[in-house]
């Protein structure tokens, strides 16, 4: 049964991977899917496409730059006999030589997918690749903090011309939220109500037209923000189940993950245009 989307792989890899202990959520920094297991320093990153091609390979080897544990997932199609994406010995001997895992979905139309590993990372079977530790400001420490700072898996991998949800994205939202429930407010009043320690930048840059200064250091929310809390009304919701649960995560100076329970994640005011 073929599929029409990359999304429709998504769902099918994710249970897999959960099922072996990670926490996963979808494209994060470019990567379509990146899991964390809490007994690897590795992280792990999947790029998804319909049919294997150059252009995944490409972006795996991209993505060994930033983990040794690093798979390409394609639909596997019985129908398809003959096709270059059917060869799969050469496939995964090719994976094989490059260090990068090989993972298939089948899907059926009267059971659920299928997901087979045809071949696992070098590192995962005892390669030679070392495994590198997550400097600061690297891209490996940038991927492993917007992680961290997103409170659930809001995207479906492979997603293309949609608007993602982002930590910063995450964070402008509570600020939204709180700035509704007060009417007006300064951002010291609002970083409080909001536990976002950045909130004074968000509603200065005001890269979504979310917010509008009314009077010196007084802002409000604009129809758009409004229009904003609405669409992402889910969000908010998981947000604050995370909070209540006492699951909220702030990331520390490692790349890691601390855990508190009485208040959200505070957020660094430093970002990047594209974490948008």
């Amino acid at each position: 049964m073929a599929v029409r989307h990359e999304t429709e792989l998504y769902a099918p890899i994710k249970a897999f991977f959960e099922s072996l202990g990670y926490e996963i959520k979808g494209e994060v920094r470019n990567c379509d899917l990146v899991g964390i297991k809490p007994e690897q320093q590795e992280p792990l990153i999947v790029e998804i496409k319909k049919t294997f091609n150059l252009a995944l390979v490409l972006q795996g080897m991209q993505r060994l730059k930033l983990s040794s544990n690093v798979y390409v997932a394609v639909e596997r199609n019985r129908a398809k006999k003959g096709a270059v994406n059917q060869r799969w010995n050469e496939l995964v001997g090719l994976c094989h030589q490059l260090g990068l895992g090989l993972l298939t979905v089948t899907h059926y139309k009267t059971k659920p997918p299928l997901v087979e590993v045809l071949c696992k990372p070098a590192s995962t079977n005892g390669g030679d690749r070392k495994t590198a530790a997550a400097r600061p400001g690297s891209r490996k420490e940038r991927l492993l903090r917007e992680f961290h700072a997103r409170s659930g898996d809001h995207n479906t991998g492979g997603s293309t011309r949609r608007k993602l949800v982002t930590a910063y994205r995450e964070k402008a939202l509570r600020v939204a939220a709180a700035l509704q429930g007060l009417g007006e407010a300064a951002p010291a009043q609002l970083a409080r109500t909001a536990a976002v320690s950045g909130a004074a930048a968000v509603l200065q840059r005001n890269y979504y037209g979310w917010f509008e200064r009314v009077a010196r250091g007084r802002y409000k929310l604009t129809p758009f923000g409004e229009v904003a809390l609405s669409e992402y009304a889910a969000v908010l919701q998981e947000q604050d189940a995370e909070t209540a649960a006492g699951k909220a995560v702030e990331p520390d100076d490692g790349g890691g993950q601390r855990r508190f329970a009485e208040a959200p994640a505070a957020y660094s005011a430093t970002t990047n245009a594209e974490d948008h």
